[in-house]
């Protein structure tokens, strides 16, 4: 501030000296007008006090002339206020609420000590309201850096615990209830895992998942990985499930795979795994999503892969050796013509081919593999290394 007026300077030492009294006035006022401060503890009176008589004193010193102009004081605010929670608006209504105080105090000094006139008056509003509006910006940015500040740090949080949580680091029950209140998820009830693969590392597979599941009363906990984004879904209800494979198949945006449901948060890595297989066995480049199929094949395949892998190809044998287009067309009747009960004119209505085609190949299944799709034991292991490799397609070696 310059060319400091000297009989607003002699008001403004006046004032300086009563500043505890003016501060806890200015105090009484701010708690009067805006309910946040006396509705919630966020804020103590003292802390308040402190604030107000820093801020006091830093507006007194530049009216005397006495000390550097600068926003050490309301930026010092704005860090307090936003790590404590306050909502920004009424921060600013209490920085108005006391400049107004202020400027009424000041004008009552001045005309009661009889030195300073209306020009100079008038000059010292205009400084006052330029100060006020400084202030404020200095209070809003140093509020709002903050803020970004904080988001930053509980979102690093909150990704460590989800990376915790997903890999089974969290395991005794105590730690467990702690992690589930920070990431706002229950111990136990409906939870689903979703495994996306990412675009490109540090970019998301699913941007803007999060809202659109609260849309369905759906909470959420992220991680994003390289490679993929990982999320722990707590569903409301027995039907949300299936409103959220809806949601993410409407537009698949990337490979996804989701776990079957699960009922306690304690068992989420298990769950991570078998979203992680629902994932690899979608075809790559294809954005498209899988649930884990809660099959008792499927449930073996998973808890045993390899083992899995070596008796779908024990059974499979030559077949998975012919060349691809012929292997896909044998295979591809093979699943067809068990999903349609074993009847050749079902099944050849659903390839657009003649059911003695279909005869054709399934008698090409049988000479190759071994084993008759119309023996119960033979039906029994072709069927069942067809869903290994559906879940473990890298177990056989094909592109399917």
């Amino acid at each position: 501030m310059t060319g400091v007026d000297p009989g607003i300077a002699a008001v403004a030492r006046s004032l300086q000296e009563r500043v505890d009294e003016l501060a806890t006035a200015m105090c009484d006022r701010i708690r009067g007008e805006i309910d946040f401060y006396t509705a919630v503890d966020a804020v103590t009176a003292e802390e308040l006090h402190r604030s107000v008589r820093g801020n006091l004193t830093t507006i007194f010193e530049q009216f005397t002339g006495e000390g550097r102009p600068g926003p050490r004081a309301p930026q010092r605010t704005g860090r307090e206020r936003a790590l404590q929670g306050a909502p920004l608006p009424e921060v600013l209504h209490a920085f108005r609420t006391s400049f107004a105080y202020l400027w009424d105090t000041l004008v009552a000094e001045a005309r009661a000590s009889g030195t300073v006139g209306s020009d100079s008056l008038v000059d010292v509003a205009a400084d006052v309201w330029r100060l006020m509006g400084e202030y404020a910006d200095a209070v809003a940015t140093s509020y709002r850096e903050t803020a970004a500040e904080l988001m930053l740090q509980r979102e690093h949080e909150r990704s460590v615990l989800v990376e915790a949580l997903l890999t089974g680091v969290v395991s005794d029950r105590a730690a467990l209830w702690r992690t589930a209140v920070t990431l706002q998820l229950p111990l136990e009830g409906r939870f689903l895992v979703v495994a996306a693969e990412v675009p490109a590392a540090g970019r998301e597979a699913l941007p803007g998942i999060v809202p659109l599941l609260e849309t369905r009363d759906v909470r959420s906990a992220w991680r994003l990985l390289p490679d993929r984004q990982i999320g722990v879904l707590a569903l409301e209800s027995a039907g949300t499930a299936g409103d959220v494979l809806a949601l993410l198949r409407r537009e698949p945006a990337a490979r996804t795979g989701v776990s079957p449901v699960y009922d306690a948060l304690k068992d989420t890595p298990e769950a991570l795994r078998l979203a992680r297989i629902a994932l690899d066995a979608l075809p790559a480049g294809t954005p498209a999503v899988a649930q884990f199929e809660e099959s008792p094949i499927a449930l073996l395949a998973a808890a045993a892969p390899a083992e899995a892998g070596r008796m779908a190809r024990a059974v499979l044998g030559p077949l998975l050796d012919l060349p691809a287009d012929d292997r896909s067309a044998l295979l591809g009747t093979l699943d067809a013509w068990l999903d349609c009960g074993g009847s050749a004119r079902e099944t050849g209505r659903r390839l657009y081919c003649h059911p003695n085609t279909v005869r054709y190949r399934l008698r090409r299944v049988e000479a190759l593999t071994g084993r008759s799709p119309g023996d119960p034991r033979g039906l029994s292991e072709l069927s069942a290394a067809r869903d290994v490799l559906r879940i473990l397609p890298q177990s056989g070696g094909t592109d399917r």
